[in-house]
């Protein structure tokens, strides 16, 4: 079973990869055959219906299966070390199917032409996403993601959480990793209608899924993650004046 686990891990950190990759593509319009503002356009009622169709299920199942009551009793029915990796698997497969059927609406809301402009943006963009990219590291990626799980379980080893850290990124803010999404869905030089109903929806969805999460690190790491909390911003870089 620990092999099948391992496998069944490796894909679903596979396909999360691809749906990654594919994400940067879909934002900034970049190399994928569908992007956030390519294919034909119809009518607005049908494509805010089917968007926000397609953000609601992705939001609902990522911020349902992240939480501890659901992994309790999630875990009687789906073996404790393929949990995470199952999380991921269909939050991938979820992203993908969002690619898949977005409706673009191509009315533009604001489009910047100034050169400096421009590349400021496309330097904000990329480094979202580079914000993203290393926070994972900086704390577990492996874990993060299912591997550690399924490749202790093929070594036999018993799993232990990763114990709270403070990397420098996450002594500048409390979640680095959302704060860099933030900043790569708002960082275009152009930006349409439907781009701008992604960035407000994720945006909403990421200030309601830190609430959640929050509840569940205090939960799990009890005075020392509210004092991390009344020591470091949530999201702004601005350091606090240490309480206590």
């Amino acid at each position: 079973m620990g092999m099948a686990a391992f496998v069944y891990g490796l894909f679903g950190y596979v396909v999360f990869l691809g749906s990654f990759l594919y994400a940067i593509g879909f934002v900034g319009n970049l190399v994928v055959p569908k992007a956030i503002d390519t294919g034909p356009a119809g009518p607005v009622t049908e494509a805010l219906f089917i968007n926000g169709l397609l953000l609601g299920l992705f939001a609902l199942q990522h911020s349902v299966m992240a939480r501890r009551d659901f992994k309790r009793w999630w875990t009687r029915f789906v073996p404790q070390s393929v949990e995470r990796s199952t999380y991921v698997l269909i939050s991938s497969l979820l992203l993908l199917v969002l690619f898949w059927r977005w409706q673009p609406i191509l009315g533009v809301v604001w489009h910047v032409e100034n050169r400096v402009g421009v590349v400021a943006l496309e330097v904000l963009f990329w480094l979202g996403w580079a914000v993203v990219l290393y926070s994972t590291f900086a704390i577990d990626h492996f874990d993060l993601f299912g591997l550690r799980q399924v490749w202790l379980r093929l070594r036999g080893i018993e799993y232990v959480p990763v114990p709270f850290e403070q990397p420098p990124l996450y002594k500048l803010v409390r979640h680095p990793l959302l704060l860099g999404f933030l900043v790569a869905f708002w960082s275009t030089p152009r930006m349409t209608q439907g781009h701008l109903l992604f960035s407000v929806a994720t945006t909403g969805y990421v200030l309601v899924g830190i609430l959640l999460e929050e509840r569940d690190l205090v939960a799990a790491h009890g005075k020392v993650y509210e004092q991390y909390q009344r020591e470091v911003r949530m999201l702004l870089p601005l350091r606090r004046r240490r309480v206590g």
